[in-house]
């Protein structure tokens, strides 16, 4: 008997795979757990990914598309007036994007973030998380310069990494405020710190 041809095989075990992390965690994740989930032999998940790793690499790089997409369709990267008004539209447009991104299902983010910092034990995912900041950074700097952008990106980073294990809820005001002081250059004025 002939083999099936699935073109969409690949794709349903990466699917998978990201519900089995979802419920279970990373902890939780095998290719026998996986096949199962993705009612494909067990064969196939080994077939298309050699190791977990491989695996949660395509899980981490199909999670980092939804955040970049986003930054993407948003008015991030619409061209906006010079001046004071640019920085606050800037913070104004992210913190909606953030908003908008908390107000959908937190599993689908604890995931994303449950993924992302995965890298911090296994070093085949660490490229694939920098692909995430470089993505965004590539983004904002349509926006702002790149280090700007970058300061952008780790703020949004730390804004969402403490709502997601605090347990707090998304607080907009303050997040926008930080992210405009980082956009205005506020960020390095202090005590005892010149302004640039």
């Amino acid at each position: 008997m002939a083999r099936r041809y699935d073109p969409e095989r690949r794709t349903r075990i990466i699917d998978a795979a990201l519900r089995v992390i979802a419920a279970d965690g990373i902890a939780g994740l095998s290719h026998r757990t996986v096949a199962a989930e993705a009612d494909v032999p067990l064969g196939s998940t080994t077939y298309h990914f050699g190791s977990l790793d491989e695996l949660l690499t395509a899980a981490l790089r199909r999670s980092n598309e939804n955040f970049a997409q986003a930054l993407r369709d948003s008015e991030v990267c619409a061209v906006e007036p010079s001046g004071e008004e640019a920085g606050a539209g800037l913070a104004d447009e992210l913190t909606r994007v953030l908003g908008e991104w908390f107000a959908g299902e937190r599993g689908a983010i604890e995931l994303e973030y449950e993924l992302y910092l995965a890298a911090l034990r296994r070093p085949a995912l660490r490229p694939v998380a920098a692909e995430w900041t470089e993505s965004a950074v590539e983004v904002l700097s349509a926006r702002t310069d790149p280090a700007t952008a970058r300061a952008l990106v780790a703020l949004m980073d730390g804004v969402c990494l403490q709502v997601l294990l605090t347990g707090s809820a998304f607080d907009a005001a303050y997040t926008r405020e930080m992210l405009a002081r980082v956009v205005d250059g506020c960020a390095l004025s202090g005590p005892g710190r010149p302004r640039s």
